[in-house]
């Protein structure tokens, strides 16, 4: 992954937006990134309240296309604008992640 490739990720229970802060090599386990939150509307994201994260590569859902990298905005520091189909994939897989936890959470209630 080089320095400034995009994606989403699971940080702290959370999806997230990530950022890489550096270069990596395929077989590292562990990635620098920086990482965002949804800020309003306008595909606007802010830097989280601890930006600077190492994070596992199996916490990683999905790294946007070069394409999407080349269409995003930095608005200012710690302030990203991401195009559409960027945003509508952290969407979904913010949904998705929300329905395994209350799935995991239905099943530990009905056992207890």
């Amino acid at each position: 992954m080089r320095e400034g490739s995009l994606g989403v990720a699971v940080v702290a229970r959370q999806v997230v937006v990530f950022q890489a802060s550096r270069s990596h090599k395929r077989r590292e386990r562990f990635f620098d990134v920086a990482t965002y939150r949804p800020f309003g509307t306008d595909r606007v994201f802010l830097a989280t309240n601890a930006p600077q994260a190492r994070i596992q590569a199996s916490d990683i859902l999905t790294i946007f296309p070069p394409d999407d990298i080349a269409q995003t905005c930095t608005l200012s520091p710690g302030l990203l604008q991401l195009p559409r189909d960027a945003v509508d994939e952290f969407h979904l897989l913010s949904t998705r992640q929300q329905d395994r936890y209350e799935k995991m959470w239905n099943a530990w209630a009905k056992v207890h």
